[in-house]
C-alpha cells in the first residue's frame, strides 16, 4: 500500500473535481468513467475524440506523477485468483449498467449537483462495499 498524506489527497480531489467540472462546462457531459469507456465501445459515436483524451489521461496521470517524483509505480497486489478478478470486473460494469452510471458519475458529479438519484445510489455503493469488507475480512475468516 502506498502511504498517502492529506496533500496528495487534498490535491488529487481537488484535480478530480476540476476535471469533473470542466468536462461538464466543455461538454455538458458527466465525468462517469463506465458511461466514458461504455461510449467507446459504441459503433456510431461522434464524440470519440474526447473519451480517448478522459481515458489517456487516467492511463498517464499516475504514470507522470510517477516519472515527475522519480518513485517507481507499486506493483498492484492481487489477492485473488485472475478469474476472480475478472468475473467482479464483469459485476461491476454490469452493475453500474444497471444503475445508470458508476461511483465516479454518481458519487463525484450526481452528488455534487445534489441529483437525489446519485445521493441515494452513492449510499447504495458505500453500504455495499461496507458489508463487502465486513464480510470478506470477518465473516469469511479473514
Amino acid at each position: 500500500m502506498h502511504n498517502l498524506t492529506p496533500l496528495s489527497g487534498l490535491i488529487g480531489g481537488a484535480l478530480i473535481g476540476l476535471a469533473a467540472a470542466m468536462l461538464m462546462l466543455l461538454t455538458g457531459r458527466i465525468a462517469g468513467i463506465s458511461g466514458i469507456f461504455g461510449g467507446l465501445l459504441a459503433s456510431a459515436t461522434s464524440d470519440r475524440g474526447w473519451r480517448l483524451a478522459f481515458i489517456a489521461g487516467l492511463i498517464a496521470a499516475p504514470l507522470t506523477a510517477a516519472l515527475a517524483a522519480g518513485t517507481p509505480l507499486p506493483s498492484p497486489a492481487m489477492p485473488a485468483s485472475l478469474i476472480v478478478i475478472v468475473v467482479a470486473g464483469l459485476l461491476v460494469g454490469f452493475g453500474s449498467r444497471m444503475g445508470g452510471g458508476c461511483t465516479s458519475g454518481h458519487g463525484v458529479c450526481g452528488v455534487a449537483r445534489l441529483s437525489a438519484r446519485s445521493l441515494v445510489a452513492t449510499a447504495i455503493f458505500m453500504a455495499a462495499a461496507i458489508l463487502t469488507v465486513a464480510v470478506v475480512r470477518h465473516g469469511m475468516g479473514g
